[in-house]
């Protein structure tokens, strides 16, 4: 940046400047005391031939003094011997700006976003080693909360951070300041609503005090966030508990779901095959009532092949053609018998009960 080069341009010149001057006053006292003694080479260094390019360093050293140059990150605070209560009143913005040689001083301070964290882990924060707050809830348990806060200072009110806090802001009033509000606001829930959906109440909360308190003196904040909440090993140890608890509660009340699920669908199996049965028994009615001699059929289908005796009752019609017994004679007739007692084929009495042509067909 221009103006950047300017300042560092003029500091580089007046420092070279008064090297040079020192060089050849140097230079002109020891010529001097060599060929006319110390006296005279102490008056020579009241000379013009001095005291011009002494004029010339001082020049180039008041001009550097006059200039300061703000970077687009900060802003300058003015400390002034002419300004009423030493400092002035508007702080200046980022550029090259003038000021009263040996009079006036620049203290610039950070304009960008700035994050503070506190936190357990002795990596993580500003502070060596557990840096994490300490609270108690409203029921008496302990907790441990890793936060951070992300803010910077009000270019407007630089003037009123330097005159309250100078350089110590931090450590003087946003450490404080977060960790007594976190204690505060903590002990008013409860410690399962700390770990429950009303963390993000809670984090709300930090947000809308904090940037309240840090506006008050100069400092605007982006954002409160909680960063991690640790317990205590007992109520760690019986959360898990609850939680396993838990687990096999689900675990169980899923698998009387699974069985209650298989059951229903086997019932409904089994009252869509009833269904179906129901319906082709309606079809095989139906189609026995329109057709009588398809249970003749049916009952003769069922005959198997190597049937070589059969009784019927006395009053059974004959079933033409049947086979004879060895398979190559010719069709004939079976007479019905009225005394099974006589019967004899192949030495061998066959006995038998009356049966219905419906009850042959089930076999």
């Amino acid at each position: 940046m221009l103006e950047y080069d300017i300042d560092r341009l003029i500091d580089i010149v007046s420092l070279i400047v008064w090297m040079l001057f020192l060089v050849y006053t140097l230079d002109i006292f020891l010529r001097s005391a060599w060929n006319n003694g110390i006296v005279a080479a102490l008056i020579e260094l009241f000379s013009f031939r001095v005291l011009v390019p002494l004029l010339f360093a001082g020049v180039i050293s008041l001009i550097s003094l006059s200039i300061s140059f703000i970077q687009p990150q900060e802003v300058g605070v003015v400390i002034s011997a002419t300004a009423p209560g030493g400092v002035r009143p508007q702080p200046l913005r980022p550029g090259l700006h003038w000021l009263i040689p040996f009079m006036e001083r620049v203290v610039r301070y950070p304009t960008y976003w700035q994050t503070y964290t506190m936190s357990n882990s002795p990596d993580e924060g500003q502070k060596i080693g557990d840096d994490s707050i300490r609270a108690r809830t409203s029921d008496g348990q302990e907790v441990r909360l890793d936060c951070s806060v992300i803010f910077r200072i009000d270019t407007e009110q630089a003037v009123l951070i330097h005159t309250d806090w100078q350089n110590r802001y931090i450590e003087d009033f946003v450490r404080p300041v977060i960790r007594g509000l976190v204690r505060t606001q903590v002990s008013q829930f409860k410690v399962n609503e700390v770990n429950s959906s009303a963390r993000k109440d809670l984090e709300a909360t930090f947000t809308s005090l904090l940037r309240e308190e840090f506006a008050d003196k100069g400092l605007i904040l982006d954002q409160f966030l909680l960063r991690d909440i640790t317990f205590s090993p007992e109520y760690a140890a019986a959360i898990e508990q609850k939680q396993i608890a838990l687990e096999g509660q689900l675990q169980k009340e899923y698998e009387a779901t699974q069985i209650r699920n298989l059951a229903m669908g086997r019932a409904d199996a089994i009252e869509i095959e009833a269904r179906a049965q129901a319906r082709a028994l309606n079809l095989i009615a139906m189609a026995l009532r329109a057709n009588p001699s398809l249970l003749t059929y049916r009952y003769i289908e069922k005959l198997a092949p190597n049937i070589r005796v059969m009784l019927v009752p006395s009053n059974a019609p004959y079933i033409l053609p049947l086979p004879s017994l060895d398979g190559n004679d010719n069709l004939t007739a079976t007479n019905t018998l009225t005394d099974t007692s006589a019967l004899s084929l192949s030495e061998e009495i066959v006995p038998s009960t009356p049966t219905t042509l419906l009850d042959f067909m089930n076999k």
